[in-house]
């Protein structure tokens, strides 16, 4: 893998000299660490134009993860998170995360992380995968206006599932879940499928009984 210039946001001083120390000599080497997301953003072109954000900040709002994506809008983001949040991680896909880590996670299987994340994955925590699919679903007469075939889709879009796969699953081709997904967005009011797979988990949809996608949310083991 090409070396990634990466920038480095974690406030815990020790943390973030280690994280550096870890990355040092692999592709993903930081070029710039700051203390805050603040100060990365007051940094912007000096911070140079980084392939990847690595951000241990907590995710206090929606706001701050779409001003790193502003800021540095080539970049793929991963979260560092110090708790196990389904909030949190709403709040991150929300933002626009390609990938959501415990901090906790093995050094192994960070830098595979953030390989699949460089590769176009959004990685998340085996665990947190767990609460996703155990979500109970909302019965389906509550869903008003989406048909059957839409309801599907919500389905494989909370696994992060790629329009080839839905397709495959469905036994329709891509053309068609394209149609449909442009439907699906517009009937529940959201800009991309992102936001419709927030949407989705808001409103009880589930992946249950649907394999974890060989591309899209990929579940991590620490």
């Amino acid at each position: 893998m090409t070396s990634s210039h990466t920038v480095l946001i974690e406030p815990n001083r020790l943390f973030r000299q280690g994280l550096k120390h870890l990355l040092a000599g692999t592709c993903f080497e930081v070029g710039a660490e700051f203390n805050t997301v603040e100060l990365a953003l007051e940094a912007g072109e000096t911070a140079g134009t980084p392939d990847l954000v690595i951000s241990g900040q907590p995710v206090k709002d929606e706001a701050e993860l779409p001003a790193i994506r502003e800021a540095f809008p080539t970049a793929r983001i991963v979260v560092l998170a110090d708790d196990l949040s389904v909030d949190v991680l709403r709040a991150a896909m929300g933002g626009g995360a390609d990938g959501y880590l415990m901090k906790d996670v093995s050094p192994e299987a960070l830098l595979q992380s953030l390989q699949l994340v460089m590769l176009g994955e959004k990685v998340f925590p085996t665990n947190l995968a767990s609460m996703l699919l155990d979500m109970t679903a909302a019965p389906q007469q509550s869903i008003r206006g989406l048909s059957p075939r839409e309801q599907e889709i919500l389905q494989a879009l909370v696994t992060g599932a790629s329009n080839k796969l839905i397709a495959i699953r469905l036994g329709i081709t891509e053309a068609t879940v394209k149609v449909h997904l442009k439907t699906l967005l517009r009937k529940i009011d959201v800009n991309n499928r992102t936001q419709a797979a927030i949407w989705a988990m808001n409103n009880g949809f589930t992946a249950e009984g649907a394999a974890v996608p060989s591309r899209g949310l990929q579940a991590v083991a620490a």
